[in-house]
């Protein structure tokens, strides 16, 4: 069965029942709460739910270990092929947005910490981008991903489980050459937990759009609750019972250098 043909069924199921959505990269079970007729793609290196109205992600996971981090890859963008052109935007529709609206093309599952995946390529479909101001998607989000995966290739910790996603809370601006509709997010989230030895560690940020690029990410840091309730999303569905967990700014700030 090919690909396309997959993700339309998963799409049209989702559209008339709702269920929970697991993969390898969400060990915890994936997010829910997302609008029924989001189409969910699982791939090697991400798996995220696309919003048809939106045009952008509500939400991806990814993992990041030692071994998924390598070189650099080329930034080679395309539609995704495998989400009907409805749904998702095309190269062209991003064509002056940063002289005008000063975003760039920012990945939710990044292509540094993700590039020894054999998809990598995929990192670069649409569906995984968003316009993302290039003050803060080269600043204090760059550096939180950074920090990822400094933890990633410390030798006492395995997968690093992160789950990333869009907020709509304001009108940040539209794609000035976009011929299709589309919400820009008006700021993100991420939330990151490892497991070392049974015991659960998490941390969780929320960014503006509008945050300078000097901006500490540190100082953005929220519990997992607060997300939850911005973005209308369960991030980990199956530690919901945990409120210790969800209800405290996680204790793996430390690691992440806060």
């Amino acid at each position: 069965m090919k690909k396309s043909l997959v993700v339309f069924i998963i799409g049209f199921i989702s559209s008339v029942s709702v269920y929970a959505v697991n993969s390898t990269h969400c060990p915890h079970s994936c997010p829910s709460g997302t609008p029924g007729s989001n189409y969910h793609v699982y791939r090697n290196a991400y798996t995220l739910s696309n919003n048809a109205t939106t045009k952008f992600a509500d939400w991806v996971a990814y993992t990041v270990n030692s071994n998924t981090i390598g070189g650099s890859r080329s930034r080679y963008w395309r539609a995704d092929p495998d989400i009907w052109s409805s749904r998702t935007l095309e190269p062209s529709d991003y064509t002056s947005a940063h002289a005008t609206i000063g975003t760039d093309r920012g990945h939710q599952a990044p292509l540094a910490s993700l590039s020894n995946y054999s998809d990598w390529q995929t990192l670069n479909y649409l569906s995984n981008i968003t316009p993302q101001r290039s003050e803060l998607n080269q600043g204090p989000w760059n550096i939180l991903e950074q920090r990822v995966r400094s933890l990633a290739n410390r030798s006492d910790v395995g997968n690093v489980y992160v789950v990333t996603g869009p907020l709509y809370e304001y009108h940040f601006a539209d794609l000035p050459n976009a011929d299709e509709s589309h919400t820009i997010p008006s700021g993100y989230w991420k939330v990151i937990y490892i497991n070392q030895s049974g015991t659960i560690q998490t941390a969780a940020f929320i960014m503006d759009q509008h945050l300078s690029r000097n901006t500490n990410f540190c100082t953005t840091q929220v519990t997992i609750n607060e997300v939850e309730s911005r973005s209308g999303l369960n991030i980990l569905p199956q530690m919901s019972n945990q409120s210790s967990i969800e209800s405290r700014i996680g204790y793996l700030k430390n690691d992440l250098g806060c």
